[in-house]
């Protein structure tokens, strides 16, 4: 009965101390943004709420979070994201000696601080991201698929299929979890296609907004009108399907008869002086004038409104074929 009195007591004290040590654990960074929500291991983080080594950080589908560490790195976790501070070893200046982080699913930026870039590390389902003194985007997607596109410095991806260099801005890759991986190519709207999100890099379309120097990054990759796109193709789709008012529908009108010129009985002459002679009159057949029906052109109006959608002018982003924003 003691020992299964000391067991308990151990056990409550375990699960009571789990969460204190985690919170306890000296901080190796801290939120500069928080948006909608954003939680740690202790509960919904803040502006200021510490990060530690060990920690898994969630954002809800509407979340945002911005983070800077001790040796000046910045990352940003976008919506429906989680991420885990895996290892983070202290050197005795301002850098690290290693800075690893688990990226389980989502949307992320990245901006290396003052650490050399082989002290850096990003874990995902389909590979390493390999920092050179860098910044840059990457998604996880739920069945692992992770995308990376490079917006300053290098960076090198490795999984089972190989490594990739990225070293030209806007050079994106593709790996799935299998090994399967794309070469570097530009970054354009059929990436996101192949990603089956139209959403999968909100930093670079817009459709989630940083600051300070995690949104500082000047160019776009050519992803920017996307969300201007997606706003206005319902405006677009119901003015479409609007008849237009200057043409209103009218209902078909049956063919006119053809008019004809009325007939005129012939004049009556005189009659002859003498009744004795009869004078067979004769008649004259007044010639009857069919119209033509067949020339008279009959134009059906259009009544449709034609809407024609603005092109996306997106650079194409083939192999060799590189253009900055």
């Amino acid at each position: 009965m003691s020992r299964f009195c000391g067991a308990v007591a151990a056990g409550l004290f375990a699960a009571l101390l789990g969460p204190m040590q985690a919170f306890s654990a000296e901080p190796v960074g801290q939120a500069t943004l928080i948006r909608t929500e954003v939680t740690g291991e202790a509960g919904p983080l803040v502006v200021r709420s510490p990060v530690h080594r060990d920690e898994r950080i969630r954002t809800s589908t509407s979340g945002l979070g911005q983070f800077v560490f001790k040796d000046g790195t910045k990352l940003a976790v976008g919506a429906g994201s989680t991420v885990v501070i895996d290892k983070f070893v202290y050197d005795d200046s301002d850098s690290v000696k290693r800075l690893s982080i688990k990226a389980a699913k989502g949307t992320f930026r990245w901006i290396s601080g003052n650490s050399a870039s082989s002290a850096y590390s990003i874990v995902t389902p389909a590979g390493t991201i390999g920092v050179r003194g860098t910044a840059f985007d990457f998604y996880v997607g739920p069945n692992g698929t992770t995308a990376i596109v490079l917006l300053n410095g290098s960076a090198s991806f490795c999984g089972p299929g190989g490594c990739r260099q990225l070293r030209q801005q806007c050079d994106c890759v593709v790996a799935t979890r299998g090994g399967r991986m794309t070469d570097p190519s530009q970054v354009d709207r059929r990436t996101l296609q192949t990603l089956s999100n139209p959403r999968a890099l909100p930093f670079l379309s817009g459709d989630q907004q940083l600051s300070g120097a995690l949104g500082g990054i000047r160019t776009s990759c050519g992803l920017a009108s996307l969300r201007q796109d997606r706003q206005d193709r319902p405006q677009r789709q119901q003015r479409q399907e609007q008849p237009s008012p200057q043409a209103p529908q009218q209902a078909p009108q049956a063919p006119q008869a053809p008019q004809q010129t009325p007939q005129q009985a012939p004049d009556t002459p005189d009659k002859p002086d003498k009744p004795d002679h009869h004078h067979d009159w004769d008649h004259h057949d007044w010639d009857h004038h069919d119209w033509d029906h067949g020339g008279r052109d009959h134009h059906d109006r259009d009544h449709r409104g034609h809407d024609r959608d603005d092109d996306d002018h997106d650079r194409d982003g083939h192999n060799g074929h590189r253009s900055d924003n």
